[in-house]
C-alpha cells in the first residue's frame, strides 16, 4: 500500500509481527519533512503494530532532519515496548548512525527480511 504525502512516499507491507515501511522520495527541504515521525506513528497506531522496519535504501544521505525524525519515532515506539529497525542503509549512512551513537537504538540490517527477523535484545520474539 502506497501512502503518498508531501515530502515523501511511504510504501507499506506487513511482515511477521511487524510493519515494513519503505521511505521513498524523501525531500528534507519540504516543510512536511518534520512530520515524518508523526506519520509513521499514526501508521503504527492504525495497524496496532509497534515493531517497525524502515527501508531506507532510497536515502542517499542521512540528513539531520531525518535523524531527528528517527529519534522522535524511536522514543514514541519505545514507550509502547516496540522497536524500530532500519534496513538498506548505505555503509556511509551506517557510519553516520555510529558517529551519532544511534546504532544501538536504531539497529541496521542489510535488508527487510533480516530486519523483520530481527534478533538479539532489540526484537522480542
Amino acid at each position: 500500500m502506497l501512502v503518498a504525502t508531501e515530502g515523501c512516499e511511504l510504501d507499506l507491507a506487513r511482515g511477521p509481527g511487524c510493519l515494513i515501511v519503505r521511505v521513498r522520495n524523501f525531500q528534507p527541504e519540504a516543510p512536511e519533512a518534520t512530520d515524518l515521525a508523526e506519520r509513521l506513528w499514526t501508521l503504527a497506531e492504525r495497524h496496532m503494530i509497534y515493531r517497525l522496519v524502515l527501508e531506507l535504501d532510497d536515502i542517499d544521505i542521512l540528513r539531520t532532519i531525518l535523524i531527528a525524525q528517527l529519534i522522535c519515532l524511536h522514543r514514541r515506539i519505545a514507550q509502547r515496548d516496540g522497536v524500530v529497525h532500519l534496513a538498506g542503509l548505505s555503509p556511509y549512512n551506517q557510519e553516520v548512525l555510529r558517529t551519532c551513537r544511534l546504532d544501538e537504538r536504531l539497529p541496521v540490517y542489510d535488508d527487510r527480511f533480516s530486519a523483520a527477523k530481527g534478533g538479539g535484545p532489540h526484537w522480542p520474539r
